[in-house]
């Protein structure tokens, strides 16, 4: 889920006085406009890194135990995706994380209705949901795909994708803003299920498992979304497989699919 106020990018750390031009020469600008959507480095990046992610077990019930998986879970796309910007040429910043057991709102308003968590591009902070019916459910692929997803709307953020989208929905109307919504959403389905696929050995996330997630996603997956501003419970499933099947960004270009394919 995005919920989002578009803001500028920055570099991931100051750099010191000897190191700045080296550090300008290997970067490139952030994209701007539709070519950041439709032709962003990030989809030329390859593969993302197979990195080792020790994620430990989820216990029915634990907030703690759950505190703990979903903050090496972020740990692990935060060395995923640094190596990606790094082959993009793109500057790189971690976001925050924050967990909460209430609703809390941020810089970009209240917490999104029906949604266990959410992304605010004006503070680059993923808010995850530490609530009861989340902590009823302790399967480990679930939740770290949650988490991938949410983190995938902080890629579209540094990437400069999340800015065109800001500038397309600005007083667009309601049809334009939900399509829109729709490719921005079952991108991070994308992108979130290929960083998936790269930590599969660890989690572990069998074949049979996978499956049996896309399968209830693709049953269930716009449930949830009355405004259709997610994608249809198929969408969301399509995506998850082209991303889980590629593991990279590569197959997630949904700005240039066709309108059925991001209904």
């Amino acid at each position: 889920m995005a919920f989002t106020l578009v803001t500028g990018v920055g570099a991931a750390n100051a750099a010191t006085p000897s190191t700045a031009k080296a550090s300008v020469a290997k970067e490139q600008a952030v994209p701007r406009g539709r070519t950041a959507a439709t032709a962003n480095p990030i989809y030329r990046t390859g593969t993302l890194p197979a990195v080792s992610c020790t994620t430990g077990q989820i216990r029915a019930g634990s907030a703690a135990s759950y505190k703990v998986f979903m903050t090496r879970v972020n740990r692990c796309l935060n060395l995923a995706w640094k190596t990606q910007f790094k082959k993009a040429r793109l500057p790189f910043a971690q976001p925050r994380l924050r967990f909460t057991t209430t609703k809390v709102g941020s810089p970009c308003g209240r917490w999104p209705g029906g949604a266990g968590g959410y992304y605010c591009s004006s503070n680059r902070t993923i808010y995850i949901g530490v609530f009861r019916d989340v902590l009823k459910n302790p399967y480990a692929p679930n939740h770290a795909q949650f988490m991938a997803h949410e983190y995938a709307h902080h890629v579209q953020q540094l990437s400069g994708i999340m800015n065109y989208y800001g500038q397309s929905v600005w007083r667009a109307r309601t049809s334009t803003k939900l399509a829109f919504s729709r490719r921005l959403e079952l991108q991070a389905d994308c992108l979130g299920s290929a960083f998936l696929r790269q930590i599969a050995d660890d989690l572990p996330v069998e074949q049979e498992q996978w499956d049996s997630m896309v399968r209830w996603v693709s049953e269930n997956g716009h449930k949830t979304w009355a405004s259709n501003d997610h994608g249809k419970g198929r969408s969301q499933a399509y995506w998850m497989e082209r991303g889980f099947n590629a593991g990279s960004p590569s197959a997630c270009n949904t700005w240039t699919a066709s309108s059925r394919s991001v209904a």
